[in-house]
């Protein structure tokens, strides 16, 4: 966990913690927009930072921003899960009838 992004390891802790009291649906819904966000760049480059560390240039050393959990703002995390407001982002449609019946 030393080497994993700061950013992405409060992302993960929170969601976690969130989806102790959400549903199924709710959790995937919660995923996408984080998802849409890392890929979007709403807060950091990470995404992008840690594939061309590890898949492309494979030097292994990607330069996380922010560096330290503690430079990772509550703010930063939030932004992440907020909804986003982009009337050209596909909203993720679920279907109607229970999908934990399929697993």
């Amino acid at each position: 966990m030393s080497s994993s992004c700061p950013l992405s390891l409060k992302i993960f802790l929170k969601s976690i913690r969130l989806g102790r009291v959400q549903n199924f649906k709710q959790c995937l819904y919660r995923d996408y927009i984080i998802g849409a966000h890392l890929l979007r760049r709403t807060v950091s480059n990470n995404f992008y930072e840690g594939s061309r560390a590890k898949l492309f240039s494979k030097d292994n050393k990607p330069k996380w921003e922010p560096s330290k959990l503690e430079l990772v703002s509550d703010e930063m995390v939030d932004q992440c899960l907020r909804n986003i407001d982009d009337e050209d982002l596909e909203c993720l449609e679920l279907p109607d009838h229970r999908i934990e019946s399929r697993l």
